[in-house]
């Protein structure tokens, strides 16, 4: 989905829209229904800022790129949207291909608020342009393997895909668990089946599996497969990148799908905005959001906020960061200089690890707050 190119802000007049570029996956192979999420909380936050009279009177109007999971998509979009003239670049869902598109808008001088990707690197160096409201992918992580481990796991496996995204997850919870008496083992899907995988799970007397691969493909086809293995009926099969958020994954796996623990970015209690946000959004989405719509709302609640005290100036954005005090929809969003990480951080943004429950499969538990 792309929308019609907006003329340069050279050639408006001073009554036109304040323009913010919105990158999203909204086709495969990017996480599809992630980005009509990520989309549908942008699109409802524009319309709250302009039925509250916009920024300085003018209207905010979202310039929408589809990246399709496609780093060089994302970083060709960059540039167009800052040929475009506009103040700032919001969204992104997968992890790599939001890396890229902050090295672009680093090097444009593009201000980059993104809303969904938790690598911790987004640059290679720190960076005054880029800002994220998602947690470090070390932070969430490490909740996750809290707990495993308090759930009783020691010998964890790991079927994962090639992917500096995985990768990273990966050292994250060997690094975590190991000092504590866990031990991870990696299982490489591009060598393994999912039936082999039920095999390698047995011989290395596993008791939680992990899916860092892609879905539906081949996510899918390894719960079936372990689902159906007695071998491997106490096994517990986690999802910490959040495949179990959405209605796709229900839709495919039906019970085969409860009990996957995965990680969520929502508070235990709603805000009032969050409450009245969720109710708009349900409507808009014809079902239940996930916390990616709300990280999507959020994003442009603060790109609204500094451009109403600070104006359109891209320097001006940038600057503004450490300077943000914002009331989202899940607490006040502060960003501060994270250690070993790149970007801007907002330090706050709650944490739950969260599945399906086994009896209705429609409602999601909360297991683990960190």
């Amino acid at each position: 989905m792309n929308t019609p190119p907006s003329p340069p802000a050279a050639e408006r007049t001073d009554g036109s829209a304040v323009l913010i570029g919105a990158l999203a996956p909204l086709t495969r192979p990017g996480w599809a229904e992630a980005g009509r999420h990520l989309l549908a909380g942008l699109e409802l936050a524009v319309r709250d800022v302009n039925d509250a009279g916009g920024i300085g009177g003018r209207p905010l109007e979202l310039v929408v790129r589809d990246t399709a999971a496609d780093p060089g998509k994302a970083a060709a979009a960059v540039d167009e949207l800052a040929r475009l003239g506009v103040a700032a670049v919001a969204g992104e869902y997968h992890s790599v291909v939001a890396r890229a598109a902050a090295a672009r808008a680093d090097a444009l001088g593009v201000p980059f608020l993104c809303s969904s990707a938790v690598l911790d690197a987004l640059t290679e160096q720190p960076t005054e342009w880029v800002a994220r409201l998602c947690p470090p992918q070390s932070r969430g992580w490490r909740i996750y393997a809290d707990f495993l481990l308090g759930e009783g796991h020691r010998r964890i496996a790991v079927a994962a895909q090639p992917s500096v995204y995985w990768e990273s997850g990966t050292r994250i919870l060997r690094d975590h668990l190991d000092p504590r008496g866990g031990t991870v083992v990696e299982l490489d899907m591009g060598a393994l089946t999912p039936e082999a995988v039920c095999d390698e799970l047995v011989a290395h007397r596993a008791t939680a599996l992990l899916l860092l691969v892609g879905h539906p493909e081949p996510a899918v086809p390894i719960v079936r497969s372990v689902r159906r293995d007695r071998r491997l009926a106490e096994v517990t099969i986690g999802a910490p990148a959040g495949q179990p958020e959405f209605a796709e994954w229900a839709d495919l796996l039906g019970g085969d799908g409860a009990g996957v623990p995965f990680l969520r970015y929502l508070p235990e209690s709603p805000t009032p905005l969050g409450a009245r946000v969720a109710t708009d959004l349900r409507e808009r989405l014809a079902g239940a959001p996930s916390f990616v719509a709300f990280e999507g709302y959020d994003t442009i609640a603060v790109l609204a906020d500094v451009l109403r005290a600070h104006g359109t100036d891209r320097a001006g954005i940038a600057a503004s960061w450490p300077r943000v005090a914002v009331e989202g929809t899940r607490g006040e969003v502060r960003f501060s200089r994270t250690p070993g990480v790149s970007a801007w951080q907002w330090a706050g943004p709650p944490v739950q690890v969260v599945d399906r429950d086994p009896e209705r499969p429609d409602h999601f538990r909360v297991r683990h707050t960190g």
